[in-house]
């Protein structure tokens, strides 16, 4: 596998560099670690739509576009309460 350079704010590679050490690894391992567990936005979406799949099929629940919306909205309502506190 080839090596990237990646251009970073310096106080950034500084605190990922620690908190790599903290665990054990190196930057280039911890990075190559936290890769492998993010996941694209096409990955998102398409986890999303299998778990709205599941939900439909385990309870007949499967809400609207608008319902989402609405759901959403209203989580991010109570985030904000919480994130305010």
């Amino acid at each position: 596998m080839s090596d990237a350079n990646v251009r970073i704010p310096e106080e950034a590679r500084d605190r990922l560099a620690a908190i790599a050490a903290a665990e054990g690894l190196s930057l280039r391992a911890y990075l190559a670690r936290l890769a492998e567990t993010l996941l694209t936005p096409a990955e998102r979406a398409e986890r999303a739509a299998k778990a709205l799949a599941a939900l439909k099929e385990w309870t007949g629940y499967a809400p609207s576009v608008a319902e989402q919306s609405a759901l959403d909205s209203e989580l991010d309502r109570r985030l904000a309460q919480v994130n305010y506190r």
